[in-house]
């Protein structure tokens, strides 16, 4: 008989067992959690029919309910030894710090916000579970608190728009622009070694300002989270760059403002601003590479993942 820690394979199960009905309640509450999103999914892609009442849309929300409690409840042990699992590991990320119950409550509620204005929903859960490539590399290569990668980022500052008066909200940004301006205007593409995908740290792409689209994307989100924006990247198909976060939509008017009238004039003239708003309603701006302003046309528009350097 296999033992742990002393107790049977039977004593362990009967200790963490939940009892009716809270196990049922818990298949429940999961179940909606789980079928609203579906829901969505399924509304935004369906033909709705043209009824007086949205029967249809009543019918559709009760027949995934059941099949999801169905497939649940044949499930019943692996769901809520998941659900403990779970429940375990909030406890310990919220002790940490690191990720607690209220972030996963505003995780969801952003979500669903999201879905809901979104024509494309299942976009935003696709982005969700995939992974992001590198991630441990990435995030060990932004060395943002190196004194090297800041005082680059100081001298772009005070090379580019220092003389830029009347935005004093916005000081942050209009920084972050000059660092942009000071990268892009002197970035040379190099490859990575053919078969290998190589990610440069900050301070080895600051020696000669080159690399491929994931080395710059490293080294711009570097030096501008060094001078305190905040940056993410962005992971579409054979490609990463890098976002600033502007903030609302209201702010996007007074830096299209800046950006068109006053910084970059001639770069920007007659093109758009391009942007992405996420799921909590903040406009992120594009920085790539081929960008010539902040805001530059996207190589790619479908997004595959987004890791964000906060």
């Amino acid at each position: 008989m296999i033992k742990l820690g002393g107790l049977t394979y039977q004593q362990l199960r009967d200790k963490f067992r939940i009892k009716s009905p809270w196990d049922m309640i818990i298949i429940f509450v999961l179940n909606i959690l789980i079928t609203i999103p579906i829901f969505i999914i399924l509304h935004h892609n369906l033909i709705t029919l043209d009824w007086a009442y949205p029967v249809d849309r009543i019918i559709m929300f009760v027949i995934i309910l059941i099949i999801m409690q169905l497939i649940l409840r044949a499930m019943r042990r692996i769901t809520l030894i998941s659900v403990i699992l779970y429940v375990i590991l909030l406890i310990i990320g919220t002790a940490s710090g690191k990720y607690t119950f209220q972030s996963v409550f505003e995780d969801y509620r952003s979500m669903m916000y999201t879905m809901d204005e979104n024509p494309y929903p299942q976009d935003i859960v696709i982005s969700k579970l995939l992974p992001f490539p590198n991630k441990s590399k990435i995030l060990d290569a932004v060395e943002y608190q190196n004194p090297k990668i800041r005082n680059f980022a100081i001298m772009a500052i005070n090379k580019n728009f220092k003389q830029v008066k009347g935005y004093y909200d916005y000081h942050t940004v209009i920084q972050a622009f000059a660092v942009f301006k000071e990268i892009n205007s002197h970035w040379n593409y190099v490859s990575d070694p053919k078969g290998r995908d190589y990610i440069a740290k900050a301070t080895e792409s600051l020696e000669y300002l080159s690399g491929d689209c994931d080395d710059h994307s490293v080294f711009m989100a570097a030096c501008i989270k060094s001078i305190g924006g905040t940056m993410r990247l962005i992971h579409t198909k054979g490609h990463i760059y890098p976002e600033l976060l502007i903030g609302t939509k209201k702010d996007l008017e007074h830096i299209n403002y800046a950006i068109k009238k006053v910084l970059f004039v001639s770069e920007s003239k007659n093109k758009p601003i391009n942007y992405h708003i996420d799921e909590r309603g903040n406009i992120w701006l594009n920085l790539d590479y081929t960008a010539k302003y902040p805001g530059g046309p996207f190589m790619n528009e479908e997004i595959l993942g987004a890791l964000t350097l906060d």
